[in-house]
This record gives C-alpha cells, structure tokens and sequence, in this order.
C-alpha cells in the first residue's frame, strides 16, 4: 500500500502579516495595496496620478504616515505593520527637513532606481508548528505535497528537525507568488523522484496561469510503478478569482491528458481554493478538471473515501470551503483503496474548540492550530 498525502501548513516558521489578521478584511487591504503599488513600481514612467496613487497606497501599508499636521513622512520602524519598503539602487523619494512638509516621489520610472515592497513577517506559534509536525507524522504518507512553505531550507529543516528525518528526498521549487507560500513534496525512502518539470512559464491568451506552480514530480514507488504528481496551490479567493482558478484547471487537465495519452498514472492534489456550491455538484470554476470525459477522478466522489462528520477541509469545513483536493487518473481507480480527510490539527477561526471532529488536546485555541486547513489523503495498492 502507497499513502499520498497534501496538506497545506500555512506556513512552517514565518508568516507575512497580512495573512494573520483576525478580519481578514484589513489583511486584504493591505494586501491589495501591496500588490498595487509593486504593479505601478513597474511603470516604465511615473506620472503625476501614479505618484499621487503610490503615496497613498504607501501610506495605505504602514510604510508612510500622515503627521498631525497633515504631511505624509517616512515611517521610522523596526517591525512595519505589513511591509518593507526595499531601496537597492538610485533615488526614489526625498523628505524635506521640515517636518510640516510632504515625502515627494522623485523616480520618475522604473529605471531611475531599484526596488519594491516586501512583506512584513512575524513568527508562526511555536505550537502550531509542533502541531504541523505531528499532523505529517500521524498521518504518514509515503509521498506528501505540501502547501504554503516558506522555502526548501525550512522544509528540510522541518523534516529533519521536527519529523527525525522522516523522509528521504524533500523539493520544492520556488514558484510565481514572491510572498513566501510555495509548493512542494516530500517522499519516503525508495520513493524516488526521477525528474522534476516547473510550469510556472505556462501562459494561455491572458498571460501567466499558475499562480504559484504546478510543479510535475515524477515519482517511482518501491515495486516500480512511475506516478506523475502534479501539486497545486490555485488562485485564492481574494477579489473572487473565479476567473484565474478556470484557467488553471484548464491548463492542469491539458497537462493531464497529455500524460494519459502517453499510459502515464498521474495524481492531481493540493489546495484548489474553491468548494462546490451544492452537494452532488463540482466547485463552478473546477469544473475544467472533470468535463468532457475527463481521465481524472475527484476522490470525494469515490465511496470509500470518509468525508467524516463535515463536507470541507478549511476553516468550519463547509461544503463550500472543500479546498483541499486528490484527483487519480482512470487509470488508478481501481488501485483505490481508502483515504480521507484528517482534521485533527484544525482548530478554525471559532473561539471554542471544535465539535464536529476530534482535534489534538495540545490545541487549547486557534493560534495553535497546526493550519487552518484539514490533511487530505489516499491509500492506492501500487
């Protein structure tokens, strides 16, 4: 029996702020602005509306400040509220020595300097990390995709440190998202990953698909049998993504039949950001992943796999917040022989502890919780 496994960890060590903030409204905020400002960074030159537009998103993150006289100055911080203004090289704005005056914007385009905004980062609960830890080690996968690590240095620190080396290889390749929530794998001993293709180039006729990856990891089990694992960390729902979320299922169900067509077992799983909005339905902007007889097979729908006592995998564990995803291809059906979702380590944003599934007692709040985010996993006889 092979157990394959993905969990998203919400990250192992660090955390960007904005991703912390008990209303998550204020985190979108100013992770908005973050976005924004870096886009109009990029302008080959700055005219009057975007310097206008860049002080307030500036002012926006915490980088900038309006004083009591009404002047926007510099922030004077060790420990930003959301983020780091980044200078390497060449001018970018200049503050008058009087305090009642404004900071001006003196870059008039990309190449009069070097730079960028930067997330701020704070520390992830010590707990919660132990919690991580214990819900790889409990749930014991041979071959385990994880979502939202900060690096392979952190990674394969947590594996060597927390998990005694539990596995033998562990990749990850840094994708599209420069805010530190990659995507990678780790697998037992005579698991071995045999290649490694990124698709973070993957482009459609709106430009860039995937918005971290969907690295390609070719993996032989110890009897021999090759699995292709495509993991994924869609498009959150942040601004809806609805859009981006149908193109990346577009652009993994092409990659997906290419492989079919060449006989290749393949695995699609990770975090898909988007639930169904009835039971017996797909998640709307999925659907790409299922249609038009489609080699892929959503494990939810397989009867041996326990759902348990809710119908999702993040946060209360909704329907509509079933994220969390293993696709098989045809081809792996009937080596089918159990899975599940493991919830133990979710505690959710409520106050109390939950009911509806048991969770680790050395949780005592949400803080603690190993992620927001259940454990999602199969058993296949290969």
């Amino acid at each position: 029996m092979v157990r394959i496994a993905s969990f998203n960890v919400e990250n192992l060590f660090e955390r960007p702020k904005v991703f912390n903030t008990t209303d998550w409204s204020i985190g979108r905020s100013a992770l908005n602005a973050y976005q924004k400002v870096n886009t109009l960074f990029s302008n080959p030159v700055y005219s009057v509306a975007d310097k206008r537009r860049i002080l307030d998103l500036l002012v926006e993150l915490d980088i900038y400040y309006i004083s009591s006289n009404g002047a926007i100055r510099r922030k004077r911080t060790k420990s930003p509220r959301w983020a780091w203004l980044r200078k390497n090289r060449g001018k970018f704005d200049r503050q008058p020595k009087d305090n009642s005056k404004s900071i001006k914007i003196i870059a008039n385009g990309r190449d009069d300097w070097i730079g960028w905004v930067e997330l701020a980062k704070e520390p992830t609960n010590e707990i919660s990390t132990q919690m991580k830890a214990r819900v790889i080690r409990d749930v014991g996968a041979d071959i385990i995709a994880i979502v939202e690590a900060e690096d392979r240095p952190s990674l394969a620190w947590l594996n060597k440190e927390l998990l005694g080396e539990l596995y033998k290889h562990v990749m990850l390749v840094d994708g599209n998202d420069e805010r530190g929530i990659d995507i990678g794998i780790m697998t037992r001993n005579n698991f071995e990953v045999e290649s490694i293709k990124s698709n973070i180039d993957a482009e459609d006729s709106l430009g860039t698909v995937f918005s971290r990856d969907c690295p390609q990891y070719e993996v032989r089990t110890p009897n021999g049998t090759v699995i292709h694992v495509l993991v994924n960390h869609f498009k959150s729902q942040t601004e809806g993504g609805g859009q981006k979320r149908q193109r990346q299922a577009a652009e993994v169900r092409r990659i997906v039949n290419d492989l079919v067509a060449q006989g290749q077992h393949v695995i699609v799983l990770g975090d898909l950001n988007e639930g169904p909005a009835a039971a017996g339905r797909q998640a709307e902007n999925l659907i790409g992943l299922f249609n038009d007889d489609s080699p892929l097979v959503d494990c939810y729908w397989i009867p041996d796999f326990q759902i348990g006592n809710r119908p999702g995998t993040f946060d209360s564990c909704s329907l509509r917040k079933r994220f969390d995803y293993i696709l098989i291809s045809q081809s792996l059906r009937l080596k089918f022989i159990g899975g599940g979702v493991f919830r133990r380590g979710l505690w959710g944003s409520r106050k109390t502890r939950p009911t509806a599934w048991n969770t680790y007692q050395n949780m005592t709040k949400s803080i603690e919780q190993a992620s927001d985010h259940a454990a999602v996993y199969i058993d296949l006889n290969i």
